[in-house]
């Protein structure tokens, strides 16, 4: 069983609904209390860019400067969400956006615990979805290698030198690429959660091919230092879906309705194609780009793969037509 939101009343969402739904996000992710500077800055980035190009959207930039000056808490808006989808999807979001950077703190479970019972949820009713964070959570977990060849060691370790098949890695980036605009394409949160530990895969593989392995923490690094923020990235995704009408319409498989919404969305293929093309170079470099080349080498990347999404957008919705659940937990797994 997924979730689907489509209100009950078969009304769209109200601007309150929305900004509603965005408030809880941004509080869910300042909930730890630790973020980082460079992932706040990368926050308020696209809060203060997310509504262009959407008419009628509410003004995230202000929701985000009233989440910082805590002139707004999570009871208030969860009042204005009376619809019980909404409500669900307001839990489902905080949940990724807390489980975006890893593991949850305690201040981060102890938000989504109150929050739930504001909502007037209860654990049946989040079951289905628990469940699937938690298998994303413990595929995360484990390392990327599995049984004699997992790597356990605290550095980065070189391998042995093998022929490096630049065509194979560019076709695995597309690919990566490509699924990941997909999962974009789609209304419900497990496709969203996604997303980011794919990232991570695909650069562990071109790390792999270049004679280096290396564990979780320090792929999220590499991200990290490219400028690529975690919890960012998935609170980018979630306002395109909310704000292009793809959350809150779509029920059932309606894969038309979400051809239909796609229009300046799947920005996660772009994503995912600049950073694993600057993976490569990276790698291949022997690693010694400094963080600011690294950044501007990522930058320099997206512009061009933002103009290849357009072209290859219909075989992403091709895909986002196919997947379910139980597939994308196995690639997130790599099986």
């Amino acid at each position: 069983m997924i979730f689907f939101y489509a209100p009950r009343n078969g009304r769209p969402m109200t601007q309150d609904q929305q900004e509603a739904l965005l408030t809880i996000a941004l509080l869910a992710a300042f909930s730890d209390g630790v973020k980082a500077e460079a992932e706040r800055a990368e926050i308020r980035r696209i809060a203060e860019g997310l509504a262009d190009g959407f008419d009628g959207a509410p003004n995230i930039a202000h929701l985000y400067q009233d989440v910082l000056l805590k002139r707004v808490d999570v009871a208030a808006a969860a009042r204005k969400l009376s619809d019980l989808g909404q409500r669900q999807l307001a839990y489902e979001m905080a949940v990724s956006v807390c489980d975006a950077d890893g593991q949850q703190s305690a201040p981060e479970r102890k938000f989504l615990a109150d929050l739930r019972s504001l909502l007037g949820l209860d654990s049946a009713q989040t079951q289905v979805f628990d469940t699937q964070a938690t298998d994303v959570a413990d595929a995360l977990a484990t390392p990327l290698t599995t049984g004699a060849a997992a790597l356990q060691a605290t550095n980065p370790a070189p391998l042995a030198v093998v022929p490096i098949d630049d065509a194979e890695l560019d076709r695995s980036i597309q690919n990566y690429a490509l699924l990941n605009g997909a999962l974009e394409l789609l209304p419900q949160s497990w496709a969203s959660m996604a997303i980011i530990p794919l990232q991570i895969r695909m650069v562990y593989g071109i790390g792999k091919a270049h004679g280096v392995t290396l564990d979780q923490g320090h792929v999220r690094e590499f991200i990290a230092a490219a400028g690529v923020g975690l919890t960012s990235q998935y609170l980018e995704q979630f306002g395109r879906k909310l704000l292009g009408g793809l959350l809150g319409k779509v029920a059932g498989r309606a894969i038309g309705a979400v051809g239909g919404a796609a229009t300046g969305m799947a920005m996660s293929f772009a994503t995912t194609y600049a950073l694993g093309h600057l993976a490569k170079r990276y790698y291949a470099s022997g690693r010694v780009m400094s963080t600011t080349l690294l950044r501007e080498t990522y930058q320099a990347l997206l512009a061009p793969a933002r103009e290849m999404q357009v072209r290859y957008l219909p075989q992403m919705q091709q895909k986002a037509a196919t997947l379910d659940a139980a597939q994308v937990l196995a690639l997130v797994r790599g099986r």
